[in-house]
């Protein structure tokens, strides 16, 4: 277990996550742009929005990927399985509390349920388990993250 297989690991994680939710996006099984939806936090300019938007979904997965290695290094074991297990807890916890509560409070440009109709947010509110954005939205970000954290434990169990 090294802190540069978590490194690789979030990094491809990170990858796929990011891709499991732009396929899902394509397939219409959400509406969620994830790095759209980071991006217009710091600027209003759409194409700004998303490439901005994976940079900071890629530092957030590098992030998680060294929280994970720390948990994984504080109980002296890794594992995939685990990853899965932690994945699906950090799954839960970005599609309720993260994205669905406190994102809305301090997103600049996102709605919220006190929007009057003369402001436009750029954004819906992502609502419970985010389906504002659809009703495939839970189960493709519960699936994507359990995928991440899968791949973030076997990189740290290989190392």
């Amino acid at each position: 277990m090294s802190i540069w297989a978590a490194m690789a690991g979030g990094f491809t994680a990170t990858l796929v996550l990011t891709t499991c939710l732009r396929t899902a996006n394509a397939f219409n099984l959400t509406r969620m742009d994830l790095p759209f939806l980071l991006g217009a936090a710091f600027t209003s300019d759409r194409t700004r929005a998303k490439a901005l938007g994976y940079g900071a979904h890629f530092i957030n997965g590098l992030i998680f990927a060294l929280l994970y290695y720390a948990v994984f290094s504080a109980i002296s074991y890794s594992s995939w399985w685990l990853g899965a297990v932690f994945g699906l807890i950090h799954g839960l916890f970005a599609g309720t509390a993260l994205v669905g509560i406190l994102l809305p409070l301090v997103h600049p440009r996102m709605g919220t349920t006190d929007t009057s109709a003369p402001d436009v947010a750029l954004l819906e509110p992502p609502g419970f388990l985010m389906l504002n954005y659809g009703l495939g939205t839970p189960t493709v970000t519960l699936v994507a993250h359990v995928g991440y954290g899968t791949l973030v434990g076997g990189f740290l169990t290989s190392s």
